[in-house]
């Protein structure tokens, strides 16, 4: 492989970020072909047996198992890396392979980790259940309460763990008074930017230690393969991450890399057409149900602080039916154009149950402490034209007799 001319790291910082979308880490191999190639190897070859042992001392640069490091899966963490700010990613084979690494690669037993409670079901579940298997302490808080951060603290505390907008609620946490508590305290920001996606909020850039996504969202964005990927800084990489990354086997597959990075290209586009299809959305819903939320209307509550900390209010539209669940199916059954479904950040719009399916894991009492009732729905705004949207989604609150 060599390296495109001005496609080096200190180039790629300056470009704008839709080029470091489509151009950033990019590598041509002697055939100079357009599209980033697709390496479908388990291994490597050497030259020589002194170049082999060099390569695997660290000595010589190169690839020596796919395992470990492969060209494709190279470039599409080399353009996460420079999208996102940070000096290393690492792609996983799923998101939530994502979120586990970046809490057991640097936790051993007798740490503690305080996270926000308003979590994705199975990110709660690494917190509820895994975590305190292995002798790590967990504590959680409401995310919003700044002062409930502070009074989890221990001395043992190693990190702090959340995700803003959370999943499903959309609640935000103020990313930058969070990094500073952790930091006071020693522990290390860890968070989950599913939801806002890196076009639209740089948790980096409000002090946030390590950044984790599921790719299979709006990255990939076409509902097609998954995927995952933490960024983080060097030391933390060489010191915990990448240890455990190579040693545990959560790689992503070359394919699956290959489609990132051509999902990359176009996603600054996406998420952006899915932002003005969710605003329409939601001021329409707006006009028919109480409860709806999204942050660019102005009943949000937590509006003020959502767009000071991201560029747009996301494409995410949610909302309580006051029905509960008999209303909820009913509406989500008079659907034409909206799937159901369980995914998200799709070009095809998706309506979820979060009650019966993302967070049905959690307890009863655990899913209404977080606010997720049986009369809660997801909206995941897609690519089509929001007047077709707003025509379904009318007409299913109509069948559900709202």
């Amino acid at each position: 492989m060599k390296h495109r001319t001005g496609s080096d790291r200190n180039t790629t910082r300056g470009w704008a970020r839709q080029t470091q979308m489509v151009r950033a880490g990019s590598m041509r191999s002697d055939f100079d072909e357009m599209s980033e190639a697709l390496f479908l190897t388990s291994g490597f070859a050497y030259e020589t047996a002194e170049e082999a042992e060099a390569r695997f001392d660290g000595r010589a640069e190169g690839f020596t198992y796919s395992r470990q490091t492969n060209p494709t899966v190279a470039m599409f963490e080399e353009r996460m890396a420079v999208l996102e700010g940070t000096d290393v990613g690492r792609a996983t084979g799923t998101g939530m392979a994502a979120m586990t690494a970046s809490l057991l690669a640097g936790l051993k037993a007798g740490d503690h980790v305080v996270g926000a409670r308003a979590l994705f079901g199975s990110c709660r579940w690494l917190l509820d259940e895994l975590l305190p298997r292995y002798g790590i302490e967990t504590t959680l808080v409401d995310g919003r309460d700044l002062a409930a951060w502070k009074s989890a603290v221990q001395p043992n505390t190693k990190v702090f763990f959340l995700e803003s907008p959370a999943n499903p609620t959309l609640e935000i946490i103020d990313l930058r008074a969070v990094a500073d508590i952790a930091h006071n305290s020693g522990a290390r920001l860890v968070v989950d930017n599913v939801f806002a996606t890196p076009v639209l909020q740089r948790p980096i850039e409000q002090g946030a230690d390590i950044v984790c996504y599921s790719a299979t969202k709006h990255i990939d964005g076409q509902g097609r393969c998954l995927g995952g990927i933490v960024l983080c800084d060097k030391k933390f990489d060489e010191d915990f991450l990448y240890p455990y990354y190579r040693h545990t086997g959560c790689a992503m597959s070359p394919f699956n890399a290959w489609v990132m990075l051509k999902g990359l290209e176009t996603m600054g586009l996406r998420v952006h057409a899915m932002c003005d299809g969710a605003e329409t959305v939601a001021e329409a819903m707006a006009d028919r149900i109480e409860d709806v939320r999204h942050p660019s209307l102005s009943s949000f509550a937590q509006r003020e602080l959502a767009l000071s900390q991201m560029d747009r209010g996301g494409t995410m539209v949610v909302c309580e039916l006051p029905g509960g669940r008999d209303q909820a199916f009913r509406f989500l059954n008079a659907l034409e154009i909206v799937d159901i479904s369980n995914n998200l950040g799709d070009s095809r719009s998706i309506a979820t149950h979060p009650w019966s399916t993302t967070h049905k894991a959690l307890g009863e009492a655990q899913r209404l402490e977080l606010g997720i009732t049986p009369g809660l729905l997801r909206l995941s705004i897609g690519l089509e034209d929001p007047r077709d949207l707003v025509a379904d989604i009318s007409a299913a609150l109509g069948a559900a007799g709202l």
